[in-house]
Parts: C-alpha cells; sequence; structure tokens
C-alpha cells in the first residue's frame, strides 16, 4: 500500500484550527506506518525484541521486575569517648559503628531551615494585645458638636485620631506556631546528625553515669576531657538526678535526653556528645530498620 506525500506548504495555507491539527494527525499516521513498513520489510528482524530463532539462554534471561539495586551504603566510625567515671585512657581504636541512613545522610539545607522556623514559631508566645476604641475607658459622648466649630468633626474621646484613644489594627493574641510533616522533621534531625559528623562535632560514649551531685567535681572532668561548649543527649527516659544536679550549675555545657532534643539545639550548640542508648534511639527512630540493638563498638586488631 503506497502512499502519496502531500505538499505541505500548500496545505497548511487558509486553514482552520481544527482543519490544521486533523493535518498534523494525518501526518503522524502516515510517518508511523512508513516507518512499521520499513521495519518489517527486513529479513531476520522483528519488531520489538530479538529474533525468535535465537531464544534467551537460562543466563541471559532478563530479571524479574521485582529485583532492583540499591545503592551500597559504608558504615560510619567514630571513635569513643571515655565516660565521666572512667580515666581517660581509652584509645582511638575503639570505634563506635553508626548506621549509615542516619548518620551519613545528604546534607539539605532548605529541611533544616524548615526544621528551624517550625521550632522557633513555636517559641513564639503571641500574647501582644492592644486596646480597640470599644474596650478604651472613658464615656462615649460626643466631644463637641457636629457643625458650627470651624474644627475638625470628632466622635467620642476613645477615637483612633486622639492621645489616649483606641489602637487601629493593632496586634491581638494568636498563635504563630506552624505545621511540618513529621517525616519531614525526621529528616531534618537526620540531616542535623549527619552535619555534626561531617564537621567532626559528634561524639559517643557508653554511658553518661555520674555518682557524685558535685558540680566542682564534674566541671573539672569536663575541663580535663575538653568538652566544654558540648550539649550532652542520653538515651533515658529520664535524665539521671545526680548528673542533673551536677550539670545544671556548669555554664556552656547542656544536658538534654534524645526524646525531648529537637533539630535546632542539635544546630545550635557547637559539639554534640551521644550515649549508647541514644544512638540506639535515633538508629530505631529514624533509621530503616526498626530494631533495639545494641550499638556496635569495635576495636580493630594492630598487625
Amino acid at each position: 500500500m503506497s502512499f502519496v506525500f502531500p505538499d505541505r506548504q500548500y496545505c497548511r495555507s487558509a486553514l482552520t484550527q481544527r482543519q490544521k491539527f486533523a493535518f498534523n494527525l494525518f501526518m503522524l499516521k502516515f510517518t508511523l506506518r512508513r516507518i512499521i513498513s520499513r521495519t518489517a520489510a527486513k529479513e531476520g528482524t522483528q519488531r520489538f525484541g530479538p529474533s525468535a530463532a535465537t531464544p534467551l539462554t537460562q543466563a541471559e534471561s532478563l530479571p524479574s521486575p521485582s529485583m532492583h539495586a540499591s545503592p551500597v551504603s559504608l558504615p560510619v566510625y567514630v571513635a569513643l569517648t571515655a565516660q565521666f567515671n572512667s580515666p581517660s585512657d581509652m584509645t582511638q581504636d575503639t570505634v563506635a559503628v553508626l548506621d549509615p541512613t542516619v548518620f551519613h545522610h545528604p546534607i539539605r539545607r532548605d529541611i533544616l531551615h524548615l526544621c528551624v522556623n517550625y521550632y522557633r514559631d513555636s517559641l513564639r508566645q503571641g500574647s501582644a494585645n492592644t486596646k480597640t476604641r470599644g474596650e478604651v475607658r472613658g464615656s462615649g459622648r460626643k466631644i463637641r458638636p457636629q457643625k458650627g466649630t470651624g474644627r475638625a468633626r470628632l466622635g467620642d474621646a476613645q477615637s483612633p485620631m486622639l492621645r489616649g484613644g483606641g489602637v487601629a489594627f493593632g496586634p491581638r493574641p494568636r498563635d504563630f506556631s506552624t505545621k511540618l510533616p513529621r517525616k519531614v522533621v525526621q529528616m531534618g534531625m537526620r540531616v542535623a546528625l549527619s552535619s555534626k559528623i561531617a564537621e567532626n562535632s559528634l561524639g559517643v560514649m557508653e554511658s553518661m553515669n555520674w555518682q557524685s551531685g558535685k558540680t566542682r567535681h564534674l566541671a573539672q572532668k569536663l575541663d580535663s576531657m575538653r568538652l566544654k561548649h558540648t550539649l550532652f543527649i542520653t538515651g533515658e527516659d529520664r535524665v539521671p538526678t545526680t548528673l542533673h544536679r551536677a550539670i545544671r550549675n556548669i555554664p556552656l555545657v547542656g544536658l538534654t535526653t534524645s526524646q525531648k532534643v529537637n533539630v535546632y539545639e542539635v544546630l545550635k550548640w557547637p559539639r554534640v556528645m551521644l550515649d549508647a542508648k541514644a544512638v540506639t534511639f535515633f538508629e530505631r527512630t529514624l533509621g530503616n530498620s526498626a530494631t533495639d540493638a545494641p550499638i556496635h563498638i569495635k576495636t580493630p586488631s594492630v598487625a
């Protein structure tokens, strides 16, 4: 079956929009039929896939649609920090193996911006209040007659134009808090922890036990360990009483739990210190695998 190729310039002149659409559709069908006819004319070939004479072997069979490739993520290694109640003799060879899906997330500045604004909006009190002309104390009597005085017309003394009167369109109590999806907040925490890892500003210790409640002893210990300007995050449900009593009066040091910490605090502090339970909590709530496995500590052998 043969087709005659029409003259485009002649056919497209003086055509309406509907006629142009019909002409373009005809040209598309004409081109497709020519391609199909040329492809079918070739011997030993098919329209799709290899020829039937050479079937696929078992090794060359196509993979099933359910198979998919995932990128290989290497674990994150962080040197363990000595505990408060132990001598500082732990070497840098002892490391903690962290989940890369939590502590090696791509840095997203836009997600951090959303999380910080979301947290700071919730801190605004929104208690600013002004009185309207209906709330200002005073009489509603008209100040002077409407006409006859030659001066501007006025109503009562609570007018916003007068001193001591009400405020027009002033601030009223309102709620400044905003909403943010839960998964965005979780991604913000992963990005914040990963940024601390990238800056070498995140440390891990096995536990934060401190028997004495004296502030002086703990302050000396922190000075010897060079852990000032540090936020300590514990995985306990409540902060230990002795540790809270000893650390609350030390300046430039913070203490919170993994359930209460937020993205803004992680970014604000120059250094963050986690204990083993806090690492387990973050890996369980933010990681891909929801397991309660303890943190893996590795001590490489020296050859």
